[in-house]
């Protein structure tokens, strides 16, 4: 049975599975990447779980992965494959994609963390059908992947898509990217921790609990949760007058929340809108298989000269 290798790298834990033609998750299977260890552990780590997942194909299907795709974290250089930096995982200018096609004897795809998520809420999730559509996973920062015909696109330096250091706030919290006011500052789930921690004198309340305060008409939780809100607004209403998406689908830890977010988040941002046309507004679908999914359609589309997988609608989580 043809199939690839999905790998999709964290900070201190690597999700994967092999995923069959028709989109199906075949194995799935999780491993540290022993970061304590330092960098050359991590890259070893990942090499080896890599030569796992071909070794499981070969067992049980009779033939190895055709191809392989990896998502990682930091700075990603996918043109060349080259994982830049990534801070969490101590590492500089790794040739990772050179690394594993070596170790596996395949193509291999690498891809940044955050797109490989987008590719995967662009196209099977909840922006599935939407030409253009941005997704934005709120969680200890704010990033975004700007999603055009069923790609994603990088930019020129593979920096496109940092809406979490659009400056909402002039002269306001300083950012440790340099700036002061980034909105991720404000509205990502560990501002809100941070900020509901303060109000609510308790060090160890973070956003879910400030969430649930909201939903029981808590006064100071809502002030906190709508300072957020609107810094969130703001930032987003930045990005759909340059991008002018047609799905926005916001991810990641402070979505959870539901309806307490999207209600006035909706809200807001139709309030800041004149000319540009509202987009819908929706909560991302995959969760956190978005990446290990988004790997998978990097790889497959290896495997297809014409660009994105013929028929993405048969990928199922």
């Amino acid at each position: 049975m043809r199939h690839v290798i999905a790998l999709d790298v964290g900070g201190t834990g690597m999700k994967a599975a092999l995923v069959g033609d028709d989109g199906e998750l075949l194995h799935r299977a999780r491993r540290a990447t022993g970061r304590e260890r330092g960098p050359d552990a991590v890259v070893g780590a990942i090499l080896g779980f890599a030569a796992e997942l071909r070794a499981y194909g070969v067992e049980a299907f009779g033939e190895p992965a055709a191809a392989a795709g990896v998502a990682v974290p930091g700075i990603v250089d996918d043109e060349h494959g080259i994982a830049v930096y990534a801070a969490n995982l101590g590492w500089r200018d790794v040739p990772l994609r050179d690394l594993l096609a070596e170790r596996l004897g395949v193509p291999v795809a690498l891809g940044h963390d955050v797109r490989t998520g987008g590719l995967a809420e662009g196209r099977i999730g909840a922006g599935k059908g939407a030409d253009r559509f941005l997704f934005v996973p709120l969680g200890t920062g704010i990033a975004g992947a700007i999603g055009v015909d069923g790609r994603v696109e990088a930019g020129a330096h593979g920096f496109a898509g940092e809406i979490g250091h659009i400056v909402v706030r002039p002269g306001g919290t300083p950012c440790p990217c340099g700036q002061h006011g980034c909105l991720e500052r404000y509205a990502s789930a560990s501002a809100v921790s941070e900020a509901w921690a303060a109000a609510c004198g308790d060090p160890e309340a973070d956003a879910a609990d400030c969430a649930e305060a909201v939903a029981s008409g808590d006064p100071n939780a809502v002030r906190v949760w709508q300072e957020a809100v609107d810094a969130l607004a703001d930032g987003l209403v930045t990005a759909l007058t340059l991008l002018d998406p047609r799905t926005l689908i916001i991810g990641g830890g402070l979505a959870e929340a539901g309806e307490v977010l999207f209600q006035p988040l909706r809200d807001a941002v139709r309030r800041r809108v004149t000319f540009q046309k509202l987009p819908s507004i929706v909560p991302a679908a995959l969760g956190d298989t978005a990446g290990c999914l988004g790997a998978g359609l990097l790889a497959r589309d290896l495997l297809d000269s014409t660009g994105p997988t013929t028929d993405p609608s048969e990928v199922t989580a």
